[in-house]
């Protein structure tokens, strides 16, 4: 039986580090032993640096090597820097470089020999060494093959803190260690490990075979669970009732008629299914996937004249105000073009006091009969006359507790949500169960296709240049910086810092601004806003851009350091650009000469098609990428990766299947410990999944 304890009750955890770890979501002991590692510190056997030259796959890197140069020492800024040159025995050379450690001087001498531990980069094809660790040979030996866990963590929290603290709770107070609960035939079959054994060699792995052992039996876990509960979800869902019987109106047959674009066959297959849905006997709930630009946002528009013309009230939930005041005005201006008599509402937080409750009442009253807006549409004060139909933008930016708290306030409308996130049909079966799928798999015949280029930093004078030719005819730039670290400050300094130095290097004509998380949510939406009416040529962002707004005239997009995002992130931040008639380019930079990354963006070099890249990525994907780039801004899961663990959540998937096949199976004695575990994981867990 697990008992909850607050994180206080361990030794050395008094309350200033009770609230950084409060920071990270972590208040109990039990919360403690579910924060993973985010990567681990392997020690491995040392390379020789003319192999790591022509290779640079790591980062943390070891070299055993002999002092040649006497010690350099400068200043710059608040920063004292030595440094000096070490060669291997087969007589390549490295520069090692410290920050602030002038103490070395009487170390590093001539002759010395050590192995030297730190992060790798190559610099004018050259191999630097900043902030190595020195071992002697018989030290490092003793570590080799150790693996030290590396937390996420807030300022002012050490990964040694977390560490002492999360070994502590497994060790002394045994938390976490529980019953058994997945059936003993499911672990047989496909060679999972005992749970408890899981939890501790996640955090303290052996070796590297026990950590992919326990990784494989807790990400079986987080995907059985997950399935089991979206599939309760999916049950009730089946047996709800459709409350508002919505016909298909031929006024939005005529409008179809009037649009000057012909709607795709895949678009129209779509919309034939969510007609059917929407006056078939129970409520729908479905999913529009489709690629940037496939056009999922006319079919919502579709279905919300539908559901007004029937008498009912549309609502359009989106995750930006940027969006949401775009949205609202395109619809606006169609309905007037074309000569539809709908009502459309804006409702967003930056409203006034005075604008919000005017805009309640008329959607209180009926007068409107479309609703665009961002989470400002589930607040208490907002009621609606007759809800018929939710539709959330962009699905995976809104919880399942949002949905519903919606749903709530229109008495089970019927729901529609969108993803342009391209993953693979088999996939999006299993992580949108509770939820039908339609997928738009053609793109509009008129629609360019974006031009790709990967390139190294020595393009990025040509790159900027280029910029300036498209700025110099009327068109705008994104430049993606990456987070590198979990911080958002370590995000934001970078992001200024290029910006800074953009500036230097562009015409002071030339507007450029930046965005990023760690700004308030006024800033964010008035840069957006400025960039969209086109006073702003050079966007520098984050990957905050990557949804919440539509600038036509945006036909150039600059990847920085693109090896440290996922295939289908860059995807969807590719798709920012090539919205508009205007021919659009994106280039990926990378400073990485290694072949396996150069292998996996050359796919965003050679297609557009999101679902293919998702595919190959998939394929390209192994047990050694579980210490790379996570896809950021999907499914968060705590430890699962729905396309490095494919395989995993395909077989944790069909286990759930056959859980579920026995309609009695939750009132099975044998099942009461996986019954508690479901009903605990859709209470803590499932509104926090960016489903």
């Amino acid at each position: 039986m697990v008992i909850y304890m607050n994180i206080t009750e361990l030794k050395g955890i008094g309350e200033k580090t009770a609230d950084l770890l409060n920071r990270l979501s972590v208040y109990t002991v039990e919360d403690l032993v579910g924060f993973y590692p985010r990567d681990y510190d392997v020690y491995e056997k040392p390379v020789f640096i003319n192999d790591y030259i022509q290779e640079p796959e790591r980062n943390i890197t070891a070299i055993d090597g002999v002092v040649v140069k006497s010690v350099e020492m400068y200043n710059t800024g608040r920063l004292r820097v030595i440094s000096t040159y070490i060669k291997d025995c087969e007589g390549g050379t490295c520069k090692c470089v410290w920050f602030n450690m002038p103490f070395l001087r009487n170390t590093l001498k001539i002759g010395a020999r050590y192995v030297f531990r730190g992060h790798a980069s190559i610099k004018k094809n050259q191999m630097v060494l900043e902030q190595p660790q020195l071992y002697t040979l018989a030290q490092y030996g003793k570590l080799m093959g150790e693996m030290q866990p590396v937390y996420p963590l807030t300022k002012g929290l050490s990964n040694k803190v977390v560490a002492k603290a999360v070994r502590q709770a497994l060790e002394k107070y045994k938390t976490g260690l529980e019953k058994e609960y997945i059936p003993s035939e499911i672990r047989e079959k496909y060679h999972l490990a005992e749970h408890n054994f899981a939890l501790v060699q996640i955090h303290f792995p052996k070796s590297m075979e026990e950590y992919m052992e326990a990784r494989k039996r807790l990400a079986f876990e987080e995907f059985f669970l997950f399935v089991l509960a979206v599939r309760s979800l999916k049950e009730k869902n089946v047996c709800q009732k459709n409350e508002y019987v919505i016909p298909d109106d031929k006024r939005t047959g005529e409008f179809i008629l009037k649009l000057p674009y012909k709607l795709t066959d895949a678009q129209l297959r779509t919309w034939c299914e969510v007609k059917e849905d929407m006056s078939s006997k129970h409520m729908m709930s479905r999913l529009i996937q489709g690629d940037v630009g496939s056009g999922k946002t006319i079919i919502a528009v579709l279905a919300l004249m539908n559901a007004a013309f029937s008498g009912n009230q549309g609502a359009m939930m989106v995750p930006t105000e940027v969006l949401a005041k775009q949205q609202h005005e395109a619809m606006t201006n169609m309905f007037a073009q074309f000569g539809v008599e709908l009502k459309v509402e804006l409702l967003v937080g930056s409203m006034t006091a005075v604008q919000k409750r005017e805009a309640c009442k008329r959607i209180a009253d009926g007068q409107a009969d479309i609703i665009v807006g961002t989470h400002a549409l589930i607040q208490e004060k907002v009621e609606y006359k007759k809800l018929a139909l939710v539709i959330t933008d962009e699905q995976h930016r809104f919880g399942v507790n949002q949905r519903r708290t919606i749903s709530e306030k229109g008495h089970n409308p019927h729901i529609l949500v969108m993803s342009a996130t391209p993953i693979p049909r088999t996939l999006a079966i299993i992580v949108y169960g509770d939820l039908d799928i339609s997928i738009i798999d053609e793109m509009p015949s008129d629609r360019l296709p974006i031009k790709n280029c990967v390139v190294d930093e020595s393009y990025r004078a040509k790159a900027y240049r280029f910029m300036e030719n498209q700025i110099k005819e009327g068109r705008q730039v994104y430049v993606i910086c990456p987070m590198v670290e979990e911080s958002e400050n370590i995000e934001a300094e970078n992001v200024i810092d290029y910006t800074e130095s953009m500036k230097k290097s562009m015409p002071d004509s030339i507007r450029i601004e930046y965005l990023h998380g760690k700004m308030k949510p006024s800033e964010k939406n008035r840069i957006m806003e400025l960039f969209s009416a086109g006073s702003i040529d050079i966007l520098v962002s984050t990957t905050v851009v990557e949804v919440g707004v539509n600038v036509p005239n945006a036909t150039v997009m600059m990847v920085e350091n693109a090896e440290r995002f996922g295939l289908a992130q860059l995807h969807q931040l590719r798709g920012r650009v090539g919205r508009g008639g205007y021919q659009s380019y994106c280039i990926f930079s990378t400073a990485s000469k290694s072949k396996k990354i150069k292998e996996r963006l050359e796919i965003l070099n050679k297609s557009n098609d999101g679902f293919k890249i998702a595919e190959e990525d998939l394929k390209l994907r192994g047990p050694g990428d579980f210490f790379g780039v996570r896809q950021s801004g999907e499914f968060d899961f705590g430890i699962g990766d729905i396309f490095a663990d494919a395989r995993v959540l395909k077989a944790a998937a069909a286990s759930a299947d056959i859980i579920m096949s026995d309609a009695q199976w939750s009132d099975r004695q044998e099942n009461a410990v996986l019954k508690s575990k479901v009903d605990e994981y859709t209470l803590r867990c499932l509104n926090k999944l960016n489903i």
